[in-house]
């Protein structure tokens, strides 16, 4: 018994080692050559996305956001919404949690400045030099929450009942 162990063992030790062939290279590359192609990449989005940049309207799709008219069915979606994916991070006040409290960012900021920053917060916080202040106040970054356009919409809409919108 002790004869067949100590040949499977050889035969398994066999084929782990020869296994790989003759390659001489290594065709993955190294993670600093990686690192290095991706920092590369990086700064080039992000000086692109600066100079397209605009502080009124922010980066993003969101061109023109009609509020003319307030809609309480939707702000109440929208209240529904940050319930889940905002209130772990903001409060419906001026007061900072995790993140700033959202009292009166309807009066600051454009509706497409916030829906465009809602929707897609990465490249807007790379470039706008008042979220990369932000930043180092609350010292975390807000994450992509994944928000639809009608959901953005409707946060927007209870942001601004937050501010008085009726």
């Amino acid at each position: 018994m002790k004869l067949v162990k100590t040949i499977a063992l050889a035969t398994l030790t066999f084929a782990l080692f020869s296994c790989g062939g003759d390659k001489k290279t290594d065709s993955v590359p190294t993670a600093s050559s990686d690192a290095a192609t991706t920092a590369n990449e990086t700064s080039a989005e992000m000086e692109a996305s600066a100079a397209k940049y605009d502080p009124n309207r922010g980066l993003g799709k969101h061109e023109n956001v009609d509020v003319s008219k307030f809609d309480p069915a939707m702000a109440a979606a929208g209240k529904k919404i940050a319930e889940v994916k905002c209130t772990s991070c903001h409060k419906p006040t001026d007061e900072k949690l995790v993140g700033p409290g959202w009292l009166g960012v309807t009066k600051r900021q454009t509706p497409e400045w916030i829906m465009n920053f809602i929707s897609n917060p990465d490249p807007m916080i790379d470039v706008d030099p008042e979220l990369q202040k932000q930043l180092e106040l609350c010292l975390v970054r807000m994450p992509n929450q994944a928000l639809t356009d009608t959901d953005a919409r409707e946060v927007l809409e209870y942001m601004r009942q937050i501010d008085g919108a009726k």
